[in-house]
């Protein structure tokens, strides 16, 4: 009998922690309705900052943080200036065991006609390889659809462009992003996903190179994925 009463003490002690703790949050649920369906509602705290920071800015915490987890990143103010970047790129990776020699890019026409314009010879391009084929290719060039800039993250929505494993296989990754893509959190990010009129079921996010510690522990870079990731950033105004 003893037992039982401990038992029935135990489990009322624990409901009325639960009923405690519903009470105490109420005011919070009622905080957290009017925030949400209030058409005037304020901004959230990292809404607010991101809304005060310009492009500008949003691209400095990008390349900061992207330059963090060793990624590199170019910024660059025109088309003709992303075509000399994209050219150097490749023509120092030629310098290395990277060789950039074959170059697999995205379906994006834009990445199309900007790696036509880039002045040094490859062996070859080609676009959207298949998954059997896109394992010889020595670099994968693409767009991204957004960007991070609190994390250095990038974002590649499948719906808008065939870039997953061109993004994902190739040792090197070159992406192409637009400094007005650049959001300040991933909740932006997915806001702007959630505007579009269809959701991607396959949405990419990229923060540097790929990396693993699953080997003793020991951090190496490239097992899973690129070993390599450069963003050009356009900043044309």
């Amino acid at each position: 009998m003893e037992s039982g009463s401990n038992s029935n003490a135990a489990r009322e002690s624990i409901f009325q922690s639960i009923r405690s703790h519903l009470a105490a949050s109420a005011a919070l649920d009622v905080r957290e309705n009017q925030i949400k369906h209030a058409p005037d509602a304020p901004l959230r705290p990292s809404q607010a900052v991101a809304s005060e920071q310009d492009s500008a800015s949003l691209v400095d915490l990008f390349k900061e943080n992207l330059e963090s987890v060793d990624g590199h990143c170019v910024v660059v103010g025109s088309e003709l200036e992303l075509v000399r970047a994209l050219t150097d790129v490749i023509a120092q990776l030629q310098r290395t065991s990277l060789r950039a020699r074959k170059i697999a890019i995205s379906d994006s026409p834009e990445v199309e006609r900007l790696v036509k314009q880039i002045g040094i010879d490859v062996d070859e391009i080609a676009v959207a390889p298949s998954a059997t084929d896109v394992f010889g290719f020595d670099v994968g060039i693409s767009r991204a659809q957004a960007a991070i800039a609190e994390t250095g993250t990038l974002l590649l929505n499948s719906l808008r462009e065939r870039h997953r494993l061109v993004s994902l296989v190739p040792p090197v990754h070159i992406a192409i992003i637009d400094a007005s893509e650049i959001v300040g959190t991933l909740g932006e990010a997915l806001a702007g996903l959630r505007q579009d009129e269809q959701v991607s079921p396959i949405v990419t996010l990229v923060t540097g190179p790929s990396r693993t510690a699953d080997i003793e522990l020991t951090l190496a870079i490239g097992v899973h994925g690129p070993q390599e990731l450069y963003v050009i950033v356009n900043a044309r105004r």
